[in-house]
């Protein structure tokens, strides 16, 4: 055998060893589940108090745009969990620096997806015909734009409530143990 025939092998076992890896730091069922609903809980509840003492008056806009910050956060948990737990190491300080990053950064761009996919689903209807080089401009386009506000307008509901639930998480993730 040459050198040339071991290669897939070891590529192969690169894959597995990082699969592996990414399995023992990615939550259990039951810490994905309670984690997500405890994430989109504080999350969505963050948005729905800022509005509330934003003054919002229309409750259906209220109730959309929260269970759009409850669905990002669900969704991120067990993301933000796994990227956590393959950079945070073992020292309670680096596990937390890296809960709080990855819960920060991975909450707001699965947050941020979602409401671009509501935005470009809106604007949809005036676009170009589907796949052709108008329509690929106008998604990329819409989503870019969708993503720009949501950071400039939607991240300021995190605050105060989700600030708070942050440090809670990122102080949890640190004492545990695996």
């Amino acid at each position: 055998m040459t050198a040339t025939e071991h290669r897939p092998e070891t590529v192969s076992t690169g894959l597995d060893a990082a699969a592996r890896r990414v399995a023992s730091v990615a939550p259990g069922l039951a810490t994905a589940l309670v984690g997500s609903l405890l994430w989109a809980c504080a999350m969505g509840g963050s948005a729905y108090t800022a509005l509330l003492l934003r003054g919002w008056q229309t409750t259906g806009s209220i109730a959309t745009v929260s269970g759009m910050f409850a669905a990002g956060a669900a969704l991120a948990f067990p993301l933000a969990f796994t990227v956590a737990g393959l950079v945070g190491g073992r020292s309670s300080q680096r596990r937390c620096a890296a809960a709080m990053l990855a819960f920060t950064i991975i909450t707001i761009g699965m947050t941020a997806a979602i409401f671009a996919l509501q935005y470009r689903a809106y604007y949809a209807h005036w676009h170009g015909p589907a796949f052709s080089r108008l329509w690929a401009n106008q998604f990329v386009f819409t989503i870019g734009s969708a993503v720009v506000q949501f950071i400039v307008s939607g991240v300021r509901l995190y605050f105060p409530i989700g600030f708070v639930a942050l440090l809670a998480v990122s102080a949890w993730f640190a004492r545990r143990r695996d």
